[in-house]
C-alpha cells in the first residue's frame, strides 16, 4: 500500500512539473517575442528619428520658403499601428518645428519690411530735397551747357525716386507724394520722365479726361515702370508706342513694344506679381529683383485699376494695358495745371526732350530692323542700352519683370 502512495505522489509531481515546464516554456516563448517585438519598434524608432532630423525637418524649413518642396512622410508607416504614441509625438514635433521656422520668417520679413520702408523714406525725403536744390539751380543759370547738365542730373534724380518709390510700395508703404488732378497726357509724360529710354516713347491719341488726384501718382509710377520695361527688352532702334482708347469702363492706356513676346512660363509669372499679392518674403523678386510688374500690380489692386500684359503687341512684342476706371477719371480741370504729374517738376525736362528730339536723328519706329540707334540717346549722350551693357534683344531673352 505504501508503495502505491508513493507512485502516485511521484505521479502528481510529474504532472504537476511538466505543467510548469510548459508554462514557463509559454512564458518565456512570450517574452521572447515580446522582446524581439520591443527591439523591432525601438530599431524603428532609431531610423523614423534619424530619417526626422535628416530629412523631414530639412525639407519642412526649406518647404515654408518654396512652395514646390514637398515634405517626405514617415519612414515606416507601420510605427502608426505599433506605436501610436510614438508617431503622434513626431507629428508635434514636426507642427512644432514648422510654427516656429514660420513665425521666425514672418518676424524677419516683418522687420527687414518695416527697414526697407524706413530707407525708402529716407531715400525718398532725400531724392525731393535733391529734385528742389536741382529746380532751384535751373531757375539761377542761364547757360546752355550748365542747364544740359543739370537736366540730365535731374533726369537720373527721377529715376531714383521711381526706385525708392517702387521699393516703398513693395515694402507696405505709400507712393510718397500727392498730385493734382492732372489730365492723362500729362500722367503719361510724367511717366515718361521717369525712365531712361524716354526719348523712344511716342505718346498718340490723346484724350480729354484726367486722373483723380489720389490716383495720379500711383498711375504714373505703374505707366512709368511698365515704359520701362518695355523700353529694356526692346530693341534701341525701335519705338515705344503709347495710345489711348477710350471704353465704357474708363480708359486704357496701351503700351506696345517691339521687343520679344513672353513665352507662356513668363505670361504665367507676370500674372502672379499683376495680381497685387506681396509674399512676406523678398526672395520671390528674385535676383536681381524684378519689381516692375509686382509694383504695378500692388498699386493696382490698392487704388482700383488694372494692369494686363497678356496681349501681343502689332509689333510682335508685348502690350501692356493699364485700364484707368471711370471711379478714377474726372474733366480735365481748367486753368493752370501748376501741380500735374507731368509739369511739376518735370516741366523743364519735357521741354528739354521735345528739343533734343527736335534736334536728334530720323526718329526709330516700331518696325524697324536692324537700323542704327544713333538717334536714341540717353540723357546723358550714350546709346541706349540695357543695364549691363547689352542691347534689347539680349535683355528679352532673360525674361520680363
Amino acid at each position: 500500500m505504501e508503495h502505491i502512495l508513493w507512485a502516485v505522489a511521484l505521479a502528481a509531481v510529474a504532472c504537476a512539473a511538466a505543467v510548469l515546464l510548459a508554462r514557463q516554456r509559454r512564458s518565456t516563448a512570450g517574452l521572447r517575442d515580446r522582446n524581439a517585438e520591443l527591439s523591432d519598434t525601438l530599431e524603428l524608432r532609431e531610423r523614423e528619428l534619424r530619417h526626422l532630423a535628416a530629412v523631414r525637418l530639412p525639407e519642412l524649413s526649406e518647404s515654408l520658403q518654396n512652395s514646390a518642396v514637398r515634405v517626405s512622410g514617415p519612414l515606416h508607416h507601420r510605427l502608426d499601428q505599433k506605436d501610436p504614441r510614438f508617431a503622434q509625438d513626431v507629428q508635434k514635433i514636426i507642427d512644432l518645428f514648422g510654427g516656429s521656422v514660420r513665425r521666425v520668417g514672418e518676424h524677419a520679413a516683418l522687420a527687414s519690411r518695416s527697414a526697407g520702408r524706413s530707407m525708402m523714406r529716407t531715400m525718398q525725403s532725400l531724392a525731393n530735397e535733391q529734385q528742389l536744390a536741382i529746380s532751384t539751380m535751373q531757375e539761377r543759370h542761364d547757360d546752355p551747357d550748365v542747364l544740359e547738365g543739370l537736366l540730365r542730373i535731374d533726369h537720373m534724380n527721377a529715376q531714383i525716386g521711381r526706385r525708392a518709390q517702387a521699393m516703398a510700395v513693395l515694402s507696405g508703404s505709400w507712393p510718397g507724394q500727392q498730385r493734382s488732378a492732372s489730365s492723362l497726357s500729362d500722367v503719361v509724360r510724367g511717366a515718361t520722365s521717369r525712365v531712361r529710354d524716354y526719348l523712344r516713347v511716342n505718346v498718340q491719341n490723346p484724350v480729354n479726361l484726367a486722373v483723380t488726384s489720389r490716383a495720379v501718382e500711383p498711375v504714373v509710377l505703374a505707366v512709368a515702370e511698365l515704359l520701362d520695361n518695355a523700353a529694356r527688352h526692346s530693341r534701341p532702334d525701335t519705338m515705344v508706342e503709347v495710345n489711348f482708347q477710350t471704353t465704357h469702363n474708363g480708359v486704357a492706356i496701351m503700351i506696345d513694344d517691339a521687343g520679344v513676346a513672353m513665352t507662356p512660363e513668363e505670361l504665367q509669372r507676370a500674372g502672379e506679381r499683376l495680381s497685387g499679392e506681396v509674399p512676406s518674403d523678398v526672395q520671390w523678386l528674385g535676383d536681381p529683383p524684378q519689381v516692375g510688374f509686382a509694383v504695378a500690380g500692388v498699386l493696382a489692386a490698392r487704388y482700383g485699376f488694372s494692369v494686363s500684359v497678356d496681349t501681343r503687341s502689332p509689333y510682335g512684342g508685348v502690350r501692356a494695358v493699364v485700364l484707368v476706371p471711370n471711379a478714377l477719371l474726372t474733366p480735365v480741370p481748367d486753368g493752370p495745371r501748376t501741380g500735374s504729374a507731368a509739369q511739376q517738376p518735370a516741366r523743364r525736362r519735357v521741354r528739354w526732350t521735345r528739343g533734343r528730339r527736335a534736334a536728334a536723328a530720323p526718329r526709330p519706329s516700331p518696325r524697324a530692323g536692324c537700323r542704327s540707334a544713333a538717334g536714341s540717346r540717353s540723357p546723358s549722350g550714350s546709346r541706349s542700352r540695357s543695364r549691363d551693357g547689352r542691347d534689347g534683344r539680349d535683355e528679352g531673352r532673360r525674361g520680363r519683370r
